[in-house]
C-alpha cells in the first residue's frame, strides 16, 4: 500500500473507530444508573425474598460445590502476538513487527516454542506450578472488527449478531426460572466494569450485579449501601437527594449481602494500586468471605493501542501479571486457589502487521489464557495460527471460542451437557480438553423437559404462550410491577402441548400501559417474566 493510500486508509479507519466509541446504547445507560444488574427489584417497598428451590436449581447448585469463575475482560482488542510469541517462527514475527517486536532475550521461554514477555513475570510460578494454560488462535468464524459488534459476539455467542442475550445470561435463567418474583440469596454474578456487556443478559432480565468501577463495589462493599445518607444539606434538594439516594440503596438487594463477605474477608496478599488488582482484590475478599456467587467478570481496559503500543502494552499486561499471582496467593492463604478458575477474554487480537504509529489495527484470532491449580499442569492448547498464510493480513482462527465457554460451562460448573447446548443457542460445540473434569449430572424428567414460557406481541395484543411438557394443572396470575395481584388467567388442568392466553382479551377489563409480571405455576414449578401491555 503506498503512503497516499495508506494515509487515506488511516483517516477511513480513525473516523470509522471515533464513531464507533460515540456508541451508546438502552443497556448501558440502565446499568450505569443501576437500573439493570442491580441484582433485583423491589415489590411492595422490601426486597423480594430468596429463590424457590427448584428441581434445576438444586440438581445445578449441588453439582457445581465451590467452584468459581472468574472472566478477564481485555478490553480493546488484545495483542495476542506480543502476549505469547512464537519463538518457533520469530523470524516472521520480527519481520511483521519491526518496532514494536520482543527481543528474543526480553522473553521468558514457555517451552522451546513460545515465550512471553519478561514484564510478565509475575505469572511464571503458576505457569512452573501447573496453573496456566494458553489456549491458541481462539476467534470465530467471519470475524467482526467492530468494537461492540465483536464485543457482543463474544458474549452472545452469535456470530451474526442479532442475538440480544448472553450465554452466561441464558444459562442463569435456567438456573432461576422464577428470578423476578424469587432471586437467589446471593447474586448469581458480580460485573466489574463493562457497563452494557451482554455477557450476563438473559431475556427479561440482568443476571449480574454490576458496578461501574472498583471503587463504587469497594464502597457498597464496606458500607452495604450505595450512597451515604448522611451530611445532605437541609433543604428541599437534600430531601429530593435523601428520597434518590434512599430508593437506590434499596434496589440495590445485595449490597448488605456483599457487605457482610467484604467484612467476613480479608486479603493477605498486597495487591498494586492498579486497576486490576483493585478488581481481584475486592473478589478475592468476597470469595474468602463466603458471598457465594459462582461467576465474576472482571475488566482491565486499554488495549486498543493503535499507536505507541509497547509502552501502552507493557503497563496493561504488568497488572494483569501480578495482579493474578497475588489473586492465586491471596485465595492459597486459606486453600481456596484451586476452587477458583480465570479465563481471559478479548473482543479481538490484533493485526499481524504494525501500523505506522507504532502500534497494531483491529485483528481477529488471539491467545485465551487460563489461570488456577484446577487445570493440573502447565501447557498449551491447540496449534498456532500461520504467520504467512493470513486471511485479510490477519491470523486465522484455529479454536472456536464457543467451544471453551460449552467446555467451562459442562466441564468446570458443571452445567448439563444439555443445558450447556441450549445457552450456546442450541449448537453442540466440540468440547477441549481444558485440564478438569466433573461427573455426569443426574438429570430428572423434568430437567429433560423443561417448561417452556414466551410473550408476543402481534397487533399490539399481549400473549402468553407456554409449552407443557405433560398433562399437569396450571394456574397463570398476572401481577403489577408493584407485585400487586391483577388477575388469575388461567387455573386448570391442561393437557400437553402449546397453550396461549391473550391478557387483554381474558382479563375483558382495561389495563393501563405499562410494565406487568406474569406467573405461571405448574405442580410445584413456579415460572416468572415480565411483559408489557401496550
Amino acid at each position: 500500500m503506498c503512503n497516499h493510500d495508506l494515509n487515506k486508509h488511516k483517516i477511513k479507519t480513525a473516523n470509522a473507530h471515533d464513531m464507533e466509541h460515540k456508541k451508546w446504547n438502552r443497556r448501558s445507560f440502565l446499568q450505569a444508573l443501576g437500573l439493570a444488574g442491580a441484582g433485583t427489584m423491589m415489590i411492595g417497598g422490601a426486597p423480594l425474598s430468596a429463590s424457590t428451590n427448584t428441581k434445576l436449581a438444586a440438581a445445578i447448585s449441588a453439582s457445581e460445590t465451590d467452584r468459581v469463575l472468574i472472566i478477564i475482560r481485555l478490553k480493546g482488542g488484545n495483542d495476542g502476538l506480543n502476549t505469547i510469541v512464537p519463538i518457533y517462527d520469530y523470524d516472521n514475527y520480527a519481520i511483521s513487527r519491526p518496532s514494536i517486536k520482543h527481543n528474543l532475550n526480553n522473553l521468558i521461554n514457555l517451552g522451546s516454542d513460545f515465550g512471553m514477555p519478561n514484564y510478565m513475570g509475575d505469572l511464571q510460578s503458576l505457569w512452573d506450578n501447573g496453573g496456566m494454560k494458553v489456549i491458541h488462535g481462539v476467534g470465530y468464524e467471519n470475524p467482526n472488527q467492530s468494537h461492540f459488534s465483536s464485543s457482543d459476539i463474544w458474549a452472545s455467542t452469535d456470530a451474526n449478531n442479532t442475538t440480544q442475550s448472553g450465554w452466561l445470561g441464558r444459562y442463569f435463567e435456567e438456573l432461576y426460572p422464577e428470578y423476578i418474583l424469587n432471586p437467589p440469596e446471593v447474586p448469581a454474578a458480580v460485573q466489574i466494569g463493562s457497563i452494557g456487556n451482554l455477557i450476563f443478559e438473559g431475556d427479561s432480565n440482568n443476571y449480574a450485579f454490576s458496578v461501574a468501577n472498583p471503587n463504587q463495589l469497594e464502597a457498597i462493599a464496606q458500607n452495604g449501601t450505595v450512597h451515604d445518607m448522611n451530611n445532605l444539606p437541609d433543604c428541599i434538594y437534600g430531601e429530593q437527594l435523601e428520597f434518590l439516594r434512599g430508593t437506590t440503596n434499596t434496589t440495590y438487594k445485595y449490597a448488605n449481602t456483599i457487605h457482610e463477605a467484604f467484612e467476613n474477608g480479608v486479603n493477605t496478599s498486597e495487591y498494586l494500586d492498579e486497576k486490576l488488582g483493585k478488581q481481584l482484590a475486592i473478589v478475592a475478599r468476597l470469595i474468602k468471605g463466603n458471598l457465594g456467587t459462582k461467576v465474576y467478570m472482571v475488566t482491565l481496559g486499554g488495549f486498543d493501542t493503535h499507536a505507541n503500543q509497547a509502552e501502552k502494552h507493557q503497563e496493561l499486561l504488568t497488572d494483569l501479571s501480578h495482579s493474578i499471582n497475588k489473586f492465586y496467593e491471596d485465595l492459597a492463604s486459606i486453600g481456596m486457589d484451586d476452587k477458583v478458575l480465570s479465563m481471559t477474554i478479548s473482543e479481538f487480537g490484533r493485526r499481524t502487521y504494525e501500523n505506522g504509529s507504532n502500534g497494531t489495527d483491529h485483528g481477529t484470532a488471539a491467545p485465551l489464557m487460563l489461570f488456577g491449580p484446577a487445570i493440573q499442569g502447565n501447557g498449551f492448547i491447540g496449534n498456532h495460527p500461520s504467520l504467512t498464510a493470513l486471511v485479510n493480513d490477519n491470523l486465522d482462527y484455529e479454536q472456536d471460542f464457543r467451544a471453551i465457554y460449552a467446555s467451562i460451562m459442562e466441564n468446570w460448573l458443571c452445567v448439563n451437557s444439555d443445558l450447556v447446548n441450549e445457552a450456546l443457542l442450541n449448537v453442540n460445540y466440540e468440547r477441549v480438553d481444558l485440564g478438569f473434569n466433573c461427573s455426569a449430572l443426574d438429570v430428572d424428567d423434568f430437567n429433560r423437559d423443561r417448561f417452556k414460557h414466551f410473550v408476543i406481541y402481534p397487533d399490539n395484543d399481549t400473549i402468553i404462550k407456554f409449552i407443557n411438557p405433560f398433562t399437569q394443572h396450571t394456574v397463570v396470575k398476572l401481577y403489577d410491577i408493584m407485585g400487586r395481584e391483577i388477575a388469575t388467567l388461567k387455573n386448570e388442568m391442561l393437557f400437553a402441548g402449546e397453550h396461549s392466553i391473550n391478557v387483554k382479551n381474558t382479563i375483558k377489563t382495561k389495563l393501563s400501559l405499562g410494565q406487568y409480571i406474569y406467573r405461571i405455576s405448574v405442580g410445584n414449578q413456579n415460572f416468572s417474566k415480565s411483559l408489557i401491555i401496550r
